[in-house]
């Protein structure tokens, strides 16, 4: 039980007026009658509030939340008395969590149910905590609040944010990647499987044309081919403590997951399958999956993987990942590259691809690329561009000698990651590298 404003100026008036009494005793008792009044009608509000039934309430969490993107929570008040109850209620979101709206304050009418919809944005992955809602009702006669805690903890899972592969998913329905920015380069008969005869269609190659079917049925007949199916793609993640530098409003690490279901839709919906190995402190495994209802399974494993503080030690990864998958794969290893890591990400690599085909995707920091932007009017901006300079030669110093040893690469930003990634797949797919 609090008091309300209006209480705490009732008897400030009250207290203040008292001291009229020290200069005018005459008016003592009228003050002291006046006191007593007001104790009065504030103990019996305080005890028709006390003895109210509240307001019930039920909260309903959507099944997930997706990172840095709001989801609506429900709440159903109903009030079961004839008269109508106001209320401020603030829901119990996680620390790590942001819901504008709240605190909500409001009238529920009598005998009536109503629903408030608020938006919840949580900004980290993985498992987070709903406490019970605290709700504040007022008397009626508005002198006292009374604090009720309603409902119990509530556990959600928080994935990354899948929102790119949901409206790639709605492109690919229409057959159209290309607003995304994700390219097909068709390179008919080198990484396709022969699917089956049909009539020759304008724009048709003539290396597509059956000349025997031709002369058989005395027209035109063409060669229809698909992709190469049920290859491999497994992603070589790190979660080492170089991952959680910030890019944005991200971590580069939850970069990589959404460029990873990105690709991994991608890579599901040409029939290939999909596998995941985290290394640098998170040891964990995933085997290849196949089919579009891989993807759930693939969220679920991916929603509450963490950076951790430890180096990456690629050289125990490329062991684990031989041990796991010896069928030939494409091996995507997300990382943010080194120049000190040259001694020892070049040979692991070039063991995994005597196996493998390798494609090392290292996240280049957007803040480096803009030092090097800046204009240089000091000592200090000289040193700034010095360094960055220097720090992205050793990359490509590494990236080059990656290169000369036969393992693809690409040097990307953050922002880019996942659309470039996605189109070098295709682009592996239609070179049938694999």
């Amino acid at each position: 039980m609090r008091p309300t404003s209006t209480t705490t100026w009732l008897i400030f008036v009250w207290g203040l007026t008292g001291l009229l009494v020290s200069w005018f005793p005459v008016v003592a008792w009228p003050w002291a009658s006046i006191g007593g009044v007001i104790a009065l009608v504030l103990l019996v509000d305080a005890l028709r509030l006390r003895s109210r039934p509240p307001v019930e309430i039920a909260r309903r969490l959507p099944g997930r939340f997706a990172l840095g993107e709001p989801g609506e929570v429900r709440l159903t008040l109903r009030n079961s008395l004839r008269k109508e109850q106001h209320l401020e209620i603030f829901d119990g979101i996680p620390t790590s969590a942001m819901a504008p709206t709240m605190p909500w304050a409001g009238v529920v009418p009598g005998g009536r149910e109503m629903r408030v919809l608020h938006p919840v944005t949580v900004g980290v992955r993985g498992e987070v905590v709903f406490g019970p809602i605290q709700m504040l009702v007022r008397s009626d006669w508005g002198y006292w609040k009374r604090l009720h805690r309603v409902g119990d903890a509530e556990p959600v899972r928080v994935y990354p944010n899948y929102e790119p592969v949901v409206r790639l998913a709605l492109l690919g329905m229409q057959n159209r990647e290309n607003p995304m920015g994700i390219v097909r380069r068709s390179r008919p008969g080198s990484s396709r499987e022969f699917q089956q005869l049909r009539d020759y269609r304008e724009g048709d190659s003539l290396a597509q044309v059956d000349w025997k079917a031709t002369s058989r049925k005395q027209a035109l007949i063409s060669r229809a081919y698909q992709e190469q199916r049920n290859q491999s793609v497994v992603f070589l993640v790190d979660t080492g403590r170089r991952m959680r530098a910030m890019d944005g409003d991200l971590p580069q690490f939850d970069h990589c997951l959404n460029a990873m279901l990105l690709v991994a839709h991608v890579a599901l919906r040409q029939g290939d399958h999909v596998g995941v190995q985290s290394f640098g402190g998170t040891q964990r495994w995933l085997p290849p999956l196949k089919g579009l209802h891989a993807m759930p399974v693939l969220l679920n494993h991916l929603y509450d993987y963490q950076t951790t503080p430890e180096p990456s030690d690629f050289a125990g990864a490329v062991e684990a990942l031989m041990t796991h998958q010896r069928r030939r794969s494409l091996v995507v290893v997300l990382t943010n590259l080194r120049g000190e890591d040259g001694k020892e990400l070049v040979p692991a690599l070039q063991v995994l691809s005597s196996r493998h085909l390798v494609l090392l995707a290292s996240l280049r920091e957007r803040t480096v690329d803009e030092a090097k932007e800046l204009p240089v009017a000091s000592f200090g901006d000289a040193l700034r561009f010095a360094a960055a300079d220097r720090y992205l030669a050793e990359r490509r110093e590494v990236l080059a000698e990656l290169g000369a040893r036969g393992i693809l690469t690409l040097d990307t930003t953050a922002q880019e990651l996942a659309i470039s990634l996605a189109n070098r797949y295709l682009d592996i797919k239609a070179a049938a590298r694999l």
